[in-house]
């Protein structure tokens, strides 16, 4: 009969038997098949642990993270996500939270705020109404400034198909960004055919 050494035994031993934290010790416990076995215990839990902890830039970053781990991202900027958007539209409605609060109110804000949703750049005009006034215009007694629907303005947004967004939701983002003291109207329409 023969017998094998230790070393000729830890080389036959399958390299999942033994577990990889062996290195981490002094040289005299890398003898040992049972502490080998033993260590295996804890590297099969730890080892997932540090994927993780390895790609954990990719959760914080709302391109990446799996889409398990949204609705919690986005949860930082206090967005609360519609799970009827799309996957993309709200990845990039998280991605860009923080610059719509800083516009929040504003123009700017609420036309960056539908573009993401619609994928399409929304016209925003203002109704100032009455007359333009240039350097031959003379005011007098019957001369009215002014006279349109003051603090309205008009959301129009040309769409391929107006039935791919919710008129609801685009209502609904308007009335979160708009100021308080303003009305206004939509218009979803389709886009002109340009091979005409």
């Amino acid at each position: 009969m023969v017998v094998a050494t230790r070393e000729e035994a830890a080389a036959r031993t399958p390299l999942a038997t033994r577990s990889t934290y062996l290195k981490f010790l002094p040289a005299i416990y890398s003898e040992s098949d049972f502490l080998g076995r033993f260590l295996m215990i804890f590297e099969s839990i730890m080892g997932p642990l540090e994927g993780v902890v390895d790609n954990l830039k990719y959760y914080f970053d709302p391109g990446t993270t799996p889409s398990e781990l949204l609705p919690w991202l986005a949860s930082w900027v206090d967005l609360v996500l519609d799970e009827s958007w799309p996957l993309e539209r709200r990845r990039g409605l998280v991605k860009s939270a923080v610059e719509l609060y800083q516009w929040r109110g504003t123009r700017h804000g609420l036309s960056e705020y539908l573009r993401v949703y619609t994928g399409t750049e929304p016209r925003i005009t203002e109704d100032f109404g009455g007359i333009p006034l240039t350097g031959e215009t003379r005011l007098g007694w019957d001369t009215v400034l002014g006279g349109g629907n003051q603090y309205t303005f008009t959301v129009t947004l040309e769409l391929d198909d107006p039935d791919s967004v919710s008129e609801s939701q685009v209502r609904a983002i308007i009335e979160a960004e708009k100021p308080a003291h303003t009305s206004y109207t939509l218009q979803l329409t389709r886009t002109a055919n340009r091979n005409r």
